[in-house]
């Protein structure tokens, strides 16, 4: 923690001008510093001529891990409609669940949304904690985080998990820090560790290049967020029951410090991305902009989504949204074609679970033809117009 030492310090201002989050004020000639914006980034301490700044550093706390029980999936849904990845993780957290011998609960949190509480229940939810508030309308990630936190803090789950979305990266790491806790973000792998029962978490590191498993032995819940497409859910049991929470939280005015304006949907991608079954990806090998067109017209023909790789979107021929790798969307179709994409580690890790891949490349020695069911060695601007021909007739 970070702290002000009242008898050095003589509100000289020079750690105001230090710090880039807006986190210190001067108060009758002291500084102050708000811990909700503070990172710790120790610029402050640096800065100070009185040496009037303090990090405290804490070793390992002893916790009583019998007051924790249980495992909770983040119910991540928008207007209405409970995300993929929710469904997922409830079948992951399923079977998480039980090598704890303990229940599972689904989170709920957003405006006029209990009636997807049984859905959640159907997909392997023992029971459901809905916050059901007019402040959680619409996203935004200090409420969100406040209301996660609350609920964690009063019922103590032993494990918390969410999807590494957009959503579930923003608020998810608050929610950590809130908790005094760890967080291991874009998993692909949860499983319990039989001997000791903590949670091991296995993700990507270092590029792609190996596989890191970590554990939170020392501070409780331990804490993931998980890539979509890499957890099975269970099928839907209609006939399934469970227990309906419902909470009522009061939010402070201080949180309110974002105004949500509108939501803008990406009507560059008619299929969704990470539901499509059929994908067509674009790389740096299409060379310019203008022959991109080639990824969406043979996209069209087969009715597939259009998907590139990191090259691409940063030289601004595709947005964005259409990003698949480690930087961008995990997806995981039935058919995956890839258009010049020499196969980096980073752009296979969000692809190399697809059903079947196909490659097209003129350089034989390509990595993705390592991982490729089929590949084509030859001119992507000869070989793609004949497959969209092929299939549009």
């Amino acid at each position: 923690m970070i702290e002000v030492i009242e008898q050095r310090c003589v509100g000289c201002s020079v750690c105001l001008k230090s710090c880039a989050y807006g986190a210190i004020s001067i108060v009758d000639k002291l500084a102050e510093i708000d811990t909700d914006k503070c990172v710790l980034c120790g610029a402050c301490v640096e800065a100070c001529p009185f040496d009037a700044i303090m990090i405290r550093k804490y070793g390992r706390t002893d916790i009583d891990r019998g007051l924790y029980k249980g495992v909770w999936i983040f119910a991540e849904q928008q207007r209405g409609v409970i995300a993929p990845v929710t469904l997922e993780l409830l079948g992951k957290g399923r079977e998480l669940a039980e090598a704890r011998d303990t229940e599972l609960c689904a989170v709920l949190l957003g405006w006029q949304v209990g009636a997807l509480a049984q859905q959640l229940i159907e997909y392997g939810a023992d029971q459901v904690i809905i916050v059901d508030d007019e402040n959680l309308k619409d996203f935004i990630d200090r409420p969100y985080a406040f209301a996660m936190q609350t609920l964690a803090k009063k019922y103590k789950p032993e494990i918390i998990l969410s999807g590494a979305s957009v959503m579930g990266r923003s608020f998810i790491p608050r929610v950590a820090v809130g908790l005094h806790t760890g967080l291991t973000a874009d998993c692909t792998g949860l499983e319990i560790d039989s001997s000791t029962g903590l949670l091991k978490q296995t993700r990507p590191a270092f590029g792609g290049n190996i596989m890191a498993t970590i554990i939170t032995p020392d501070h409780l819940p331990q804490m993931s967020t998980v890539r979509h497409k890499v957890m099975e859910s269970l099928p839907r049991d209609r006939n399934r029951t469970g227990k309906v929470i419902e909470e009522k939280i009061e939010f402070p005015v201080s949180d309110k410090v974002c105004i949500y304006q509108e939501f803008i949907s990406d009507d560059t991608q008619q299929i969704n991305l990470t539901e499509a079954n059929f994908v067509v990806s674009g790389g740096r090998g299409l060379k310019s902009p203008e022959n991109f067109k080639l990824v969406y017209d043979l996209a069209q023909a087969l009715d597939a989504a259009v998907a590139a790789s990191r090259a691409a979107v940063d030289a601004g021929w595709v947005e964005y949204p259409h990003q698949v790798g480690q930087t961008g969307k995990t997806i995981k179709p039935t058919v995956y074609l890839a258009l010049g994409i020499s196969g980096a580690i980073q752009h296979l890790a969000g692809m190399q679970s697809s059903d079947y891949i196909i490659a097209i490349n003129k350089d034989p020695d390509a990595p993705i033809f390592k991982v490729a069911d089929l590949g084509i060695v030859g001119d992507v601007f000869e070989i793609a117009p004949l497959l969209t021909k092929k299939f549009q007739s």
